[in-house]
């Protein structure tokens, strides 16, 4: 991203530049998943169909709209929600599901979209300590297994600390340090934030114990999982 030039480039290829976006951007946004803090499903819909919209970029506006999707699609986005623990309910409408199951079936879109790189808008920030822990593994999951590059939003250092490979704090709208979660310790944090660095190493109500992703992820505060 060039702030100067208001060019912005995706994966190499450019989506916008001075006068615009680029054409057909489409090509450039399938390979780009968004993860976000309120889920974004449909809840009248059943999981499955809302996994499906994950092909949003890759198939024709009129299957979208007429939710005619394949027995391979369909079979695709089923493995998809296998993968994340959802299987049971992909017949149930997403509005029956917890705030947790809800994000593990975002996930699954965006496993079933295949994008390369991935979002995440403070992806569990209305969650509870243990479907934060298992939302986190999920995603971090998805950058050791499916080898997907990972920006995440968070408000919370501890979960940084614990998942993220690189770690970009915020304060203002400024960045103040862009550098490897090894070096985010106290004392950094002391000089980042002052009074307020407390508050931020205070233990935060992350319980369970963590899994094998544990080296991994993001914090207002971005972190990435590349």
């Amino acid at each position: 991203m060039d702030a100067g030039s208001g060019r912005i480039e995706v994966l190499g290829r450019p989506l916008q530049d001075g006068r615009g976006l680029t054409p057909n951007p489409r090509l450039i946004r399938q390979d780009v998943g968004v993860i976000f803090q309120q889920f974004n499903l449909v809840g009248r819909l059943p999981v499955l169909t809302n996994v499906l919209t994950g092909l949003s970029a890759r198939v024709p506006l009129w299957r979208l709209l007429s939710v005619q999707f394949s027995i391979e699609d369909k079979a695709r986005a089923l493995d998809a929600l296998r993968t994340l623990g959802l299987l049971e309910q992909a017949f149930q409408r997403a509005s029956t599901l917890s705030g947790g199951q809800q994000q593990r079936a975002a996930i699954a879109r965006v496993l079933l979209q295949g994008a390369r790189v991935v979002l995440a808008d403070e992806p569990v920030a209305s969650l509870d300590p243990e479907s934060t822990l298992r939302v986190m593994d999920h995603l971090a999951e998805l950058n050791v297994r499916q080898g997907m590059t990972l920006v995440v939003s968070l408000h919370h250092v501890e979960l940084a600390r614990r998942y993220c490979d690189r770690v970009i704090a915020l304060r203002d709208g400024s960045i103040i340090f862009d550098g490897p979660t090894s070096a985010l310790d106290g004392d950094l944090l002391n000089r980042l934030y002052g009074a307020g660095a407390r508050e931020l190493l205070e233990p935060a109500t992350l319980t369970q114990p963590l899994s094998r992703g544990a080296d991994r992820a993001s914090t207002g505060w971005a972190g990435s999982l590349a």
